[in-house]
Parts: C-alpha cells; structure tokens; sequence
C-alpha cells in the first residue's frame, strides 16, 4: 500500500479479451477474490483457472492466470511460488510469441525485484519489457510509471519526471483515466520534493478530480493527504488541516490505518506548527500507534522524529531526544530491509533536527550565566577543526560535535554560588564541581544516544598525565574525542572572561596550554595548534 512520500507503483491490468467460457469465468471469479482482498480464495480460484485452461485456445487464460496467482503469492509474501509462477508466464508468452503478455509477465518480474530492493535487476527488466511490449499504449503507460518509481527512489528526480511524463502521455492517448490520475498523482509527489509547490498543488488537484471520476478511493485520499502536506509546506495552515480531515474522513472509511497514521502525523504537525500543543501530542502520538499497529517503520519514524520536533519546541529536550532517538534506530532498520524511500535523505533530516535539540539544550543550560553564554558554540566549533584535523571520519565529527554541546551538562547541579564565584574555589567547592561529568553521565542515564557521545561528557576533565578527574585515567585509555574537547574546552575558558578573573590574550592562553602540554596526547596539541591556535593568532 503506497504512502505518502512514496509513489505509487503500477501492477498490470487484465490484458484485453480472453476467450474459452469456461476457464475465462474462473478467472473472472479469482478476479473477483482478488480485487476485495480474498487473497486465499482467489489463489484457489486462480489455480482452476490455470487447470481449466488446457485447450490451445485457452493459452492466454493459462498464462494470465499465472501471471496473477504470482501477484496473490507475492502479497502472501510466498516470494519463492511468486517467482515461480510469474517465471511461467513469461516462458509461455515467449514461446507462444505472445509479446505483449509477455512484456505484462516482465512487469511484474520488475515489481517484485524492485520490492525486494534489486534496484539495477528491476531497471533491466523494465527496460527488456517496454521493448517487446512497448508498442501498446496502456502497458507501457505502466512500464513508465514504474521505470518513474524507480529513478524518483533512486533520487534520479529528472529521470523520473521523463518517465511519469511518458506515462501520462500514453494514458492520455487510450483514455485511461484511473493511469492519468496515477501519472498526475506521482508528478504531484515529485514537485513536492522539489519545492515546487504550485506545480505539486495542480497535479494533486487533477489527480483527485479524476479519482473522484473513476471511483479510486484510495487514491482520492492520496491526494487530499499530500495536498495537506504542501499546504502545510506553504504555511497555508486551514487548507492543510480541511484537507488531511477529509483525508482521514476517507482512510477511516476504508479501514486504511497505515495511511490513518500518516494523516494523524499531518495533523499533529499543523497544530504543532499553529501552536495548539496539546492537540498536536495528542495526534502525533496517535499517529505513532497506528503506524506500530500496521508495522510500518517508515510512518512510526517520521511520527516520532516530529513529536520529538514538537518536545524540542516545549523545551522538554529529554524526551525529545528519547523521541528522535527512537526515530534513528527506525530509519536503521529502514536502512537494513532496503525499503523503498530515501533513507539517506530522511537520516539527513534527522541528524539536522538532532543536531538543533542538543544545540538548543546546551544553550538552555548556559542562558542562565552571562559568562559562559555560547561557550558549548565555541567549544563545538573549535573541535570540529580539530576533529578534521585528524581526519575523523563524518560520524566521529558528528559524535564530538554533539559531545561538545552537551560537555558540561551535569553543571546545572553546581551551586550557583559556586559556579559563579568571584574567587578561586575551597578544596570542599572544587570537589563539588568535579562532580559535573558525573552528573552529566546520570542526567542522560535514560538516552540511548546513536553517537557514542557519553565517554565526552564523562572524561572530557581527564588529563594524559593522570591529574585529571573524575576518574584519573590517563595516556591512552582517555577517548580521543573527549581529549579533543578537553583541549577546546581550556583554550575557550582562557580566552574568555569569567567569573573569578578577565579572559587571556589569544598568545597568552597558548603560552599557557604549552605549559601544560603533558594535558593532552601530542597528536591532539599538534592539531590544536595548526587549526584552532593558527587562526586566532593570525585574528588576533
């Protein structure tokens, strides 16, 4: 079933007239089973259709029907007898030189590696089917549909237009009313990706106009659905909410509840978005158990990493990070079961959205003392430099980034008499501050991060010599990335004003970490000092 932000693919249709009385009102029956969902009893129907077909005048019936218990196979998930019999349809289409059925039997060869995420063995099959059965109109109008599917998951987002377009175009020359509005409905969803809002508001509203014409209902709710998410995209907010209600006034009525947990996640996001907080949780967390429910990993992702947008704006930053947590371990397994949408795109999103709770945390945490205001920034970017200094990977990079925001959580638990002392500290208040990574640690006991972001908090006071807290460990057994910060974190604290004296001469602040150099591994001084060191001297 499609959703949104995912096209929708094309199965073939019964191809012409097929005689023999007898076998053909077999097959009418399987139809029948097969179009109200009664998937077993029209494998069984399917299978006398098969049987019943044994006269030389039946052979189209025989290889139609195996076409079709392949298609009932596949939904069953029984993709060994799937690929067996679509594989005897197309083995008796070619040796019959019946073309055109065999380019239907390829199409759906296409849909069930394209399905299993054989993207290169799907494009292949597709193509091998537009050329024997190109020539007629209705078939390859859904040749083009799925070649168009599969270039807009593959991100080929031209590519994918030029197919759409080539389908369209052969709808429109047999007057297949139901493909056009697939054709229009898939174009919409492309300009949607794109950004181009008109053009995904006009081909929504031609889609559902001829939906509403040939009676497809699924796909009216379709397009009211993503038509609300491009209202939503505009900031036409009452547009949005009016048509996600008669898209789930829809769902409701066809007992669609994956596509139910989608709209509940368009309408949590305009009342996220309009400020109604209360209705937003209250529909994203609904959108979350129905998508749970129909056992979509894609609709519960999405769902949390927008309850955990809406958290982020309460200022209830735990839970949103629990929640955006949650949706990266989903778009993981998105990831491992080669589900057909953009997961890099989607993880893309999310690291952002991530990236902006823990920022915005750690400027929370500051925002009470005008000393240390922007310092986790600072600290942030200066180990970034650092970081590519060393040639960290893009993952390391991100986990030291996110570290460096979150460094000095566990502050908020020092006395502010303490933190904000004019003086130097009592051994009795020191010890006390020395706790902060501690408490850090325990403030995120209940996180799970993706990035292994706690070794920072926790050791990012820890020296290479030993003297550090609050563990002492030393040489090697301290992270590199938490030495990295350790670094950052001094150089920033010399050079800006605190409390207890006035901030430090960028020469000044170096000359006095090399003082200390035995702090820090000498690879880790080595990249401070051509990164971070080397610009603030020539700024200075």
């Amino acid at each position: 079933m499609p959703w949104p932000g995912k096209v929708t693919a094309v199965i073939p249709s019964f191809p012409g007239e097929l005689r023999a009385p007898a076998a053909a009102e077999r097959l009418a029956e399987a139809r029948s089973h097969d179009q109200a969902g009664r998937l077993t009893e029209a494998a069984l129907a399917y299978q006398s259709a098969i049987e019943a077909a044994n006269a030389p005048e039946d052979l189209r019936i025989r290889i139609e029907s195996l076409r079709r218990l392949s298609v009932v196979h596949h939904h069953r998930n029984e993709s060994d007898a799937a690929g067996v019999q679509v594989s005897r349809s197309l083995e008796l289409a070619l040796a019959a030189g019946q073309h055109t059925m065999a380019a239907e039997a390829l199409n759906t060869m296409g849909i069930f590696a394209f399905e299993r995420g054989a993207m290169a063995e799907a494009r292949s099959i597709y193509d091998r089917a537009l050329l024997l059965g190109g020539e007629v109109p209705a078939l390859r109008a859904r040749i083009e549909q799925n070649l168009g599917i599969l270039a807009n998951i593959q991100g080929d987002l031209d590519g994918a237009v030029v197919h759409y377009a080539a389908s369209l175009d052969a709808c429109l020359r047999v007057d297949d009313r139901q493909g056009c509005a697939i054709a229009y409905h898939n174009l919409g969803m492309i300009s949607s990706d794109r950004g181009q809002w008109a053009d995904a508001d006009r081909h929504f509203t031609e889609s559902y106009a001829l939906a509403v014409e040939v009676g497809a209902v699924h796909l009216q709710g379709l397009c009211l659905l993503n038509h609300a998410e491009v209202h939503l995209a505009r900031q036409a907010y009452e547009p949005a909410r009016q048509s996600a209600e008669q898209a789930l006034a829809v769902f409701n009525q066809i007992d669609a509840r994956l596509d139910k947990a989608d709209t509940y996640r368009v309408l949590g996001m305009v009342y996220r978005d309009t400020g109604r907080v209360a209705l937003a949780e209250s529909r994203l967390k609904a959108a979350i158990e129905l998508a749970r429910a129909s056992d979509s990993v894609l609709s519960e992702a999405e769902a949390s990493r927008e309850l955990g947008r809406l958290y982020q704006e309460m200022g209830r930053n735990q839970e949103a990070l629990t929640l955006l947590n949650a949706a990266h371990r989903l778009f993981g397994r998105l990831d491992a079961r080669v589900d057909l949408v953009d997961v890099g795109a989607k993880a893309a999103d999310l690291e952002r959205t991530y990236l902006a709770v823990v920022r915005d945390w750690g400027q929370s945490l500051e925002s009470a003392d005008g000393y240390t205001y922007g310092h986790c920034e600072r600290v942030a970017g200066y180990a970034l430099d650092v970081a590519r200094a060393l040639e960290l990977s893009d993952e390391e990079q991100t986990t030291i980034r996110l570290g460096a925001y979150l460094h000095d959580l566990g502050k908020v638990r020092v006395p502010h008499e303490i933190l904000n002392k004019p003086g130097a500290l009592t051994a009795e208040e020191f010890a006390i501050m020395k706790q902060h990574p501690v408490w850090g640690i325990e403030m995120l006991a209940s996180i799970e991060f993706p990035w292994d972001i706690k070794p920072i908090i926790r050791w990012h006071h820890e020296k290479f010599d030993g003297s550090g807290y609050p563990d002492r460990l030393k040489g090697d057994e301290i992270p590199l990335s938490a030495q990295i910060i350790c670094i950052v974190d001094v150089y920033d604290a010399l050079t800006t004003t605190r409390s207890y004296r006035p901030a430090m001469a960028h020469e000044e602040a170096i000359a006095r970490m090399r003082q200390s150099r035995h702090w820090w591994r000498p690879t880790v001084l080595e990249a401070f000092e051509r990164t971070v060191g080397a610009r603030a001297a020539q700024s200075s």
